[in-house]
């Protein structure tokens, strides 16, 4: 049997690095006694922070009543995928801090009023990479030419 594992750990350098390369992921968060996921756009700023724009409803209120959240990105190809897990706690930025956000590549990509704008302060991040084998490729339908 070999030592070799499909799965490796990234270093949070390499996490840090597909966190800025990306920029669509998704974000868990407290409403009342329910988790919910939802899909947003974001930018890393200087201070390894994640930022993303809401406007007013059910993710801000969340967001204001609990903290914590997570948030996950990951890609993939027929051969390997990874992914990136971040813990930390969310926060509206308001004044000066939120106008400085203005000049990350960040903009709301649905035609929508998004003048919330929400830093999570990482507290824990993890990634990995997966080595895939998936067998059943050959089973899906081809498009016909």
């Amino acid at each position: 049997m070999s030592d070799h594992s499909p799965i490796t750990a990234l270093s949070e350098d390499e996490c840090w690095e597909m966190l800025h390369s990306e920029e669509f992921g998704r974000l868990a968060f407290h409403l009342l006694d329910e988790v919910h996921i939802v899909p947003l756009n974001y930018a890393v700023d200087g201070k390894r922070r994640l930022i993303f724009r809401t406007a007013e409803g059910g993710k801000l209120l969340g967001l204001t009543i609990n903290d914590d959240v997570a948030f996950e990105i990951d890609e993939f190809t027929e051969d390997w995928a990874r992914s990136v897990v971040v813990r930390g706690r969310a926060r509206q930025l308001e004044g000066l801090e939120a106008d400085a956000t203005d000049q990350l590549p960040l903009r709301p990509w649905v035609d929508t009023a998004k003048f919330n704008v929400i830093a999570v302060e990482v507290e824990e991040i993890n990634g990995r990479h997966f080595e895939l084998t998936r067998p059943w490729l050959h089973m899906r339908p081809h498009p016909q030419d």
